[in-house]
């Protein structure tokens, strides 16, 4: 019996040296991930085959290939020429359609060139298109036709050139869409405040009263929440007090609205200008 615990006193001893040793030898180093392979855009080649149907005369045909270089997108850039040609060309409504918005998912400025000349097309359908088309293709060209388009007999054109110069970041647009606004073009507010710079931002603000004031602040909420390089701080808190002044409570559930919305990169005097703000428009009448 002593020597079977003796037997397994050295067992233990000895499976703890082992143990010990173990635990002293430095551990290998986890060998490193191999980074995710690179998202890889969807690859286009101009075939004999493309060309072919993009010249052919058969409608089906010219749709099949703008199909195939819709789907790869800014890939088909090589394509913009043949595509713009069918737009040159003339092509009924579908298929002008289609051509446009092909320009568009290719999303390059050569585009802009073929796209621009139907944001005057006598079809309303295609002027639309057109002027969606120009949001993507960009480019000078782009905002020559949209702001062509803030005067446009249709709504929706003229909403949506509005919108377009806004997203362009067209500032020399910025007069031309203050006019637009005076002519109930309502879209035109907010580019206004996405683009305007002293002088011009005080002409939105000078607005709240004589126009919509949810209109107008679709605008001073561009102001409001653009960086303070961009907008002084002095500036916000003007149009703040200006929509303390009217003290309806159309304009306190706008205050409301932005001080749950306040970023913590603005300054305490902004912060302090929309808190008093709400408490002083919060007994406001409609």
């Amino acid at each position: 019996m002593r020597r079977s615990r003796g037997i397994f006193g050295v067992v233990v001893a000895s499976a703890l040296v082992v143990s010990a040793e173990a635990s002293a030898q430095p551990k290998p180093k986890p060998a490193p991930r191999k980074p995710a392979p690179a998202e890889v855009g969807p690859l286009f080649s101009l075939t004999p085959e493309i060309t072919q149907k993009l010249k052919s005369a058969d409608e089906a045909q010219i749709r099949a290939a703008l199909d195939d270089i819709r789907l790869a997108g800014k890939a088909a850039a090589s394509a913009v020429p043949l595509v713009s040609e069918v737009l040159e060309a003339g092509a009924t409504v579908g298929l002008a359609e289609a051509a446009l918005d092909t320009l568009a998912s290719i999303e390059a400025p050569a585009g802009s060139a073929a796209v621009a000349p139907y944001a005057t097309h006598r079809n309303v359908r295609l002027r639309r298109a057109a002027v969606k088309a120009l949001f993507r293709t960009k480019g000078p060209l782009a905002v020559a036709a949209l702001r062509r388009g803030l005067s446009d007999p249709d709504a929706q054109v003229r909403g949506l050139s509005a919108t377009g110069l806004g997203s362009l970041k067209a500032k020399e647009a910025t007069s031309d869409l203050v006019v637009a606004l005076d002519h109930k073009v309502s879209e035109a507010a907010a580019s206004v405040g996405q683009l305007c710079a002293g002088p011009e931002c005080d002409e939105l603000t000078a607005r709240v009263g004589r126009l919509p004031l949810d209109v107008v602040t679709s605008g001073l909420d561009q102001v409001l929440f653009r960086p303070s390089e961009e907008i002084p701080d002095d500036a916000k808190i003007k149009i703040i007090g200006r929509l303390r002044e009217l003290g309806t409570m159309e304009a306190n559930k706008f205050l409301k609205d932005v001080q749950g919305r306040i970023p913590k990169s603005w300054s305490p005097r902004v912060r302090q200008a929309v808190d008093q703000a709400v408490l002083a428009t919060s007994g406001g009448a409609e």
